[in-house]
């Protein structure tokens, strides 16, 4: 299974990007849900926003609620996160990953994700 970012940058504060996660080598039939962490300077990969594959269900880490949209294409199986009113705190690699649901854990936790991506560098600028 091959798991790529895309759609990274440099962006001013209150700018905006949007991230793309393509993935391949699995039907999407067997996708459990897509997600996307992140990892920045001084601080461990934490969870940014899950989309579950069966019903769309959404999930978003509080820090980024209301400024950060996840959504999916099936037919393409990627996922995309459009990041909106970004701040200098978004700064990071974002990391796409993907879970089989083969795993017990919370979509939050890093355990229940089965690929993940190399990443691709966000940097906002104040």
């Amino acid at each position: 299974v091959q798991v790529v970012e895309s759609g990274g940058g440099l962006v001013q504060a209150g700018g905006s990007l949007r991230l793309s996660c393509a993935t391949s080598g699995r039907a999407f039939s067997s996708y459990y849900a897509m997600g996307w962490f992140r990892q920045g300077p001084g601080f461990g990969r934490e969870f940014v926003s899950a989309i579950m594959w069966n019903d769309g269900s959404t999930s978003y880490a509080d820090s980024v609620r209301g400024r950060f949209t996840i959504s999916r294409d099936n037919a393409k199986k990627s996922v995309y996160l459009q990041m909106d009113s970004l701040k200098p705190e978004d700064t990071a690699v974002y990391v796409c990953a993907l879970s089989l649901g083969l795993r017990l854990g919370s979509i939050r936790d890093e355990s229940l994700w089965d690929y993940w991506g190399q990443g691709t560098q966000v940097t906002v600028s104040s």
